[in-house]
């Protein structure tokens, strides 16, 4: 996908198509978590700026930077989860169906129609404008190269808003909830089975231990008018050597999300007052992000796309970035209910709302 540079003032009436066709070239790279190579290298071929910082992981590049214009991150993951006979994909109708459509190669879609957008109507823009694509945000967050770039970045640092490409319906999503990985491990005694009163099973004292948190309601938290839901769920567990022997030691896998105000160590503490005397390990936490709904920036976003705001009721990459200090918000063209499906797709439509918001977003004033 190359989209050729016009007066910016001129309506391009290719856009729908030229969005979907940037979209299907990028989902019929394959590029599951660790494999991202080739994605990575159409963006840099694809991308008509000169990168600020480029390596395996992370590109990034800006519109020409001009003094006192604030900088707006845009920012988008070139990885997919595996495919499940979804590849190669293909145009039909309105839609762009194969694997990673929705999450996320059609935002990738658009922020380079709006990179290639930019360079002509740099002396138009109000906003300038980052552009960061990166690797494994499929993976664990410990495997992410976000925060080690932004570490180390200090021009991507310099960001007033970030706004993450995540599939949110072209609905404003802000904050997010934290994301807590856990183990919990009972130890009882074993025995023959025919004789289960001389051991202790320890598969029955996690049965009873889980039992309260199965039996747990969500709990509403608001921040700022929006309602973040706190819920653990156990979600995997595992006991056992053989029919005829009472276990004596069983494990299961806790996940707990947890709204934005409550800091990694509090959560930890909630966990373990959840889960009472049993032997707790904590495997994972990554923090949420904060609301960010009040800034003048997000408000001037949501009145450029006539955005609804939602709370983010999932952990996604804006929590790296609001760690770093930065604002953030996830905005995206695709569709929730289709990431990391089978059919996964993403509506044209969607992707010209998205690019036509953002591009109004960033320019001056009555430019278009």
């Amino acid at each position: 996908m190359t989209f050729k540079r016009q007066n910016p003032h001129v309506r391009d009436r290719e856009l729908p198509r030229r969005l979907a066709e940037g979209t299907l070239a990028l989902v019929n790279i394959p590029s599951v978590s660790r494999l991202e190579a080739e994605a990575m290298a159409h963006v840099r071929a694809e991308l008509p700026l000169e990168p600020v910082w480029a390596s395996d992981d992370v590109l990034f590049a800006t519109s020409e930077r001009r003094a006192g214009r604030p900088l707006v991150l845009l920012a988008g993951h070139v990885d997919t989860v595996p495919a499940q006979d979804n590849l190669p994909g293909r145009i039909e109708g309105d839609a762009v169906v194969g694997l990673g459509a929705s999450d996320m190669k059609g935002g990738l879609a658009v922020m380079l129609a709006l990179a290639d957008w930019a360079l002509a109507a740099t002396p138009d823009l109000d906003l300038d404008l980052g552009f960061l694509f990166f690797t494994r945000e499929e993976l664990p967050a410990g495997e992410s190269p976000v925060p080690g770039f932004l570490q180390a970045c200090r021009e991507a640092r310099d960001a007033e808003l970030v706004i993450v490409l995540e599939p949110t319906d072209n609905e404003l999503h802000v904050g997010c909830v934290g994301n807590l990985s856990a183990q919990l491990t009972f130890r009882g005694v074993s025995a023959h089975s025919a004789r289960p009163w001389t051991g202790e099973n320890a598969i029955h004292k996690a049965a009873v231990a889980l039992a309260p948190l199965a039996a747990l309601e969500p709990l509403e938290v608001e921040v700022d008018g929006l309602v973040f839901r706190e819920v653990v769920s156990a979600v995997a567990i595992e006991g056992g050597i053989a029919d005829n022997v009472v276990p004596d030691r069983c494990t299961a896998r806790l996940n707990y999300r947890y709204a934005p105000g409550r800091s990694r160590e509090a959560a930890e503490a909630r966990l373990r007052e959840l889960t009472g005397d049993a032997e707790l390990e904590i495997l994972g936490n990554s923090p949420p992000a904060h609301v960010v709904v009040d800034r003048p920036l997000v408000t001037r976003l949501r009145e450029a796309g006539g955005f609804a705001v939602k709370p983010k009721q999932a952990w996604t990459p804006v929590a790296q970035f609001a760690e770093a200090g930065l604002d953030a918000v996830n905005l995206g063209p695709g569709a929730t209910r289709f990431a990391h499906r089978a059919d996964e797709q993403i509506q044209t439509g969607e992707l010209v709302r998205t690019f036509e918001a953002l591009r109004h977003f960033v320019s001056r004033p009555g430019t278009f």
